[in-house]
């Protein structure tokens, strides 16, 4: 499919913070191909695989974690791309790296750094996907980072929508290569963050379900779910419950994508080009009102459900004990941080507690744990899931 006139055109970037020598056999990519090929060769996404999607540490290994949550993403961007003529390998690159700020242990680890962080300008996982990309991890000789292109790191920044009060992460680099904070981001962008919603609203229902704290009759007292589940059913008449109930998944998926497909082209109207899409003082991409209502049931079926299910929050307070006792002896002690790390510690507050907390929020779930056992002569208990 040609390129629609809103959709984000390579041969048109705003360019890279830092110039590139391009001798040597790099290739014929365009801009946001490459933003992509760096985004999976990172070693900040290879990380991914060792950090919580929905059940820290998880014991089994058919559970999604970070790393196979953003490849779904990804595949679902892609379609929705491909279907509103917008730059594919944006949507990807932008899909792939969204969750890269997350530190270990999830939304549990942040909160941890959050509180570590208080007096020092906080932790937020989005603001720190930049700040990984853009300074820490940094495989290249001359210059720091990836160097991605202003149109991934602009829609990363604000896939949720304008930045307009940035911490200090994101204020920082802000300052340095200006994104645009206050306006919305491409469409690419924001179709990005609709696939995050419809892969996790969906995956992690697969997940909870087979790690028992979801029952089918729990998801029948959804309404709408109970809806499709009798159309499943009826189509696959003799089927296994398990299938029926991937089957389930898939179906609600497609239906949710179908509708952003169809709800977006809608709402562009007489867009014509990429940058009347940030200045339309709104986001584009969006779900029709009727499936924003059912997005919205159900993601409040799940939090009641799965996110705060009672062993749930138990194993996050323990992750959140944990990454809290690790910033506190790192700061204390610096001789457990690694040599490589140690050496390069700032004397100064705030940038000292900042450094400890980039350490903290690379590692993985494992390596978290590990190096508590390290330091505290015994592993946490309850981090697992069987």
């Amino acid at each position: 499919m040609s390129r629609a006139p809103y959709a984000s055109d390579p041969a048109r970037s705003r360019g890279r913070e830092f110039v590139e020598d391009r001798l040597g056999p790099r290739g014929p990519r365009s801009e946001f191909q490459r933003d992509r090929d760096r985004i999976i060769h990172s070693i900040a996404f290879r990380r991914l695989a060792g950090k919580t999607q929905v059940f820290i540490a998880p014991d089994g290994d058919h559970y999604r974690v970070r790393l196979t949550h953003s490849l779904e993403v990804a595949q679902i961007g892609r379609v929705i791309a491909r279907a509103l003529g917008l730059d594919e390998d944006l949507t990807e690159a932008l899909c792939l790296a969204h969750d890269i700020g997350h530190p270990p242990f999830g939304h549990p680890g942040e909160e941890a750094l959050s509180a570590a962080l208080e007096t020092r300008g906080g932790f937020d996982h989005n603001e720190h996907c930049l700040r990984a990309l853009m300074r820490l991890d940094s495989p290249y000789c001359g210059h720091p980072g990836l160097n991605l292109s202003w149109e991934v790191l602009e829609g990363l920044a604000k896939h949720n929508g304008p930045a307009k009060r940035p911490g200090w992460a994101l204020a920082e680099l802000d300052a340095g290569f200006p994104l645009d904070l206050d306006r919305y981001a491409s469409l690419e962008a924001q179709v990005a963050a609709l696939s995050d919603d419809i892969a996790y609203d969906n995956h992690d229902i697969d997940d909870g379900l087979r790690a028992g704290f979801l029952t089918l009759d729990q998801l029948l007292e959804v309404d709408f779910l109970a809806e499709q589940w009798r159309d499943v059913e009826a189509r696959f008449h003799g089927a296994s419950r398990d299938a029926l109930l991937r089957e389930l998944v898939r179906g609600q998926i497609g239906l949710m994508v179908n509708d952003a497909i169809v709800t977006t082209r809608a709402r562009l109207g007489v867009i014509g080009s990429a940058e009347e899409v940030r200045a339309a003082g709104a986001p584009l991409a969006a779900f029709s009102t009727g499936m924003a209502d059912r997005e919205r049931a159900l993601k409040r079926f799940m939090y009641a459900s799965l996110y705060h299910h009672p062993q749930q929050k138990q194993a996050a307070e323990r992750g959140r004990n944990v990454i809290a006792k690790l910033f506190a002896a790192y700061h204390q002690d610096p001789k457990f941080l690694p040599e490589p790390w140690r050496v390069a510690l700032p004397r100064l507050e705030p940038e000292r507690s900042r450094y400890i907390a980039d350490f903290i929020a690379g590692m993985t779930d494992y390596y978290a744990i590990e190096r508590y056992r390290e330091i505290f002569g015994k592993a946490p208990s309850g981090l697992t899931h069987v």
